[in-house]
């Protein structure tokens, strides 16, 4: 891996970081957020959901045009308008405009995700991919263990509006960093002969028996992960005795553990081959999922353990997948589809978080009941995803992607330029 893909990489993480922190922020506030705001399970998953809904629609409307530019200048343009609603959230003085502010910044934040692995699918050739996208999945765990914490802290010691702020206070240096250090990246404008029309890429997807699947897989990893997980802090403080000041330890532990096993599980992808290291993974996530949503009062010991497998079996689903579907697709439309793929990923989100909200229900002193029901259900929908991966079938295995790093910044007249691999 050469120096400036490691360079890409890492600002590529740090863009993923920020825009995790805002995302999963949310959840361990929900204690905080419902007591503050006086919502019931069904009000506080509608705005977790309002951001993945909003972030849905715009990456499906991204689709239609993201592969006409050069993708640091989507990136780019997406977090700007991001890092300002995530402000926006800080400053929010209700809870109706910070609905509002949450819808804003998922509008652009939607666009983000899919650009960042469009990148890293461009970039890096498919056999060592898995370690790439294992790199950028890290910010999650980064995320878990510093912006978690440090949020939770922030809106205890401060006020819920804190950690919105510091995120977008910390967005503007990620944003000089695109900036300066992120090259140009149009690779993918490069290779003669694409025409682009604006409904080539539902034309491309409904033909595409493979790209359906890839979907379809996308879908169901979503719906059977993010019906656990917005309430599960909920759950533990209410349900299970946890106590709220320990709420950062679930996602210290979990992230902790994912730091160290992310990289060794996507090495392993590319080794030992993505699909069925994804099976291994997706069987033994069930576990966790079972223990959690069914759990009683327990010591803090239990629950940490449970839950950093739950993150170490979740996390290390999630990276061969990526890989997978990054690769059902050429790379001059793969911004479109990824695009694409991350609005279902999204809405497949709010879809999860806004259906575990009307399955629970919550007593007068405070506890969850059905969350065990929303766990079997997610437990099956991870069951099905086995079998829809199974026919997924990469179609750029054998022909590495290419991209040339090194362009200036200034353009060049096209018969000078030749796109290069990296090492």
């Amino acid at each position: 891996m050469s120096r400036q893909e490691k360079l890409l990489l890492f600002i590529l993480a740090c863009v993923n970081f920020t825009h995790v922190v805002d995302f999963i922020i949310m959840m361990p506030m929900g204690p905080q957020l419902m007591r503050y705001f006086h919502l019931n399970p069904q009000e506080f998953s509608f705005i977790v959901s309002a951001y993945s809904l909003s972030a849905g629609i715009s990456g499906f409307l991204a689709a239609f045009f993201v592969d006409r530019f050069d993708r640091k200048k989507v990136v780019l343009t997406a977090y700007i308008g991001f890092v300002v609603g995530t402000i926006a959230c800080g400053l929010a003085p209700t809870f109706g405009w910070l609905v509002v502010a949450r819808t804003a910044a998922g509008l652009f934040g939607g666009v983000l995700g899919a650009q960042v692995f469009s990148i890293v699918a461009d970039v890096v050739p498919y056999e060592r991919r898995a370690q790439a996208m294992s790199i950028i999945s890290t910010a999650f765990s980064v995320a878990s263990v510093v912006g978690v914490p440090m949020g939770l802290y922030l809106a205890t010691e401060i006020s819920w509006h804190a950690p919105f702020l510091a995120i977008g206070g910390l967005g503007l240096l990620v944003t000089g960093l695109i900036i300066r250090y992120v090259p140009r990246l149009d690779g993918h404008l490069q290779r003669g002969g694409t025409k682009f029309n604006p409904l080539d890429v539902i034309t491309s997807i409904l033909r595409s028996p493979n790209q359906l699947r890839a979907l379809w897989l996308t879908t169901t990893i979503m719906l059977g992960h993010f019906s656990i997980i917005p309430l599960l802090s909920t759950y533990l403080v209410a349900n299970v005795g946890l106590g709220e000041s320990n709420l950062y330890l679930i996602y210290l532990v979990g992230g902790l553990v994912t730091i160290f096993t992310a990289p060794l599980v996507g090495r392993l992808a590319d080794q030992r081959g993505k699909y069925p290291v994804f099976v291994v993974f997706a069987l033994l996530s069930m576990i966790p999922m079972f223990l959690l949503t069914s759990m009683q009062p327990s010591s803090l010991t239990y629950i940490l353990s449970v839950n950093a497998f739950f993150f170490i079996f979740s996390n290390a689903r999630f990276i061969p997948v990526q890989a997978m579907v990054s690769a059902v697709v050429e790379p001059q439309r793969r911004g479109g589809f990824m695009s694409m793929n991350s609005s279902v990923q999204l809405l497949g989100q709010a879809l999860a978080t806004y259906g575990a909200g009307l399955l629970i229900t919550k007593t007068e002193s405070g506890a969850l009941i059905h969350y065990s029901w929303v766990g079997y259900l997610a437990m099956a929908i991870i069951f099905v995803s086995i079998f829809i991966a199974r026919n997924l079938r990469p179609i750029d295995a054998d022909s590495p992607s290419q991209l040339d790093l090194e362009q200036p910044e200034t353009e060049q007249p096209d018969s000078t330029r030749h796109p290069v691999k990296t090492s």
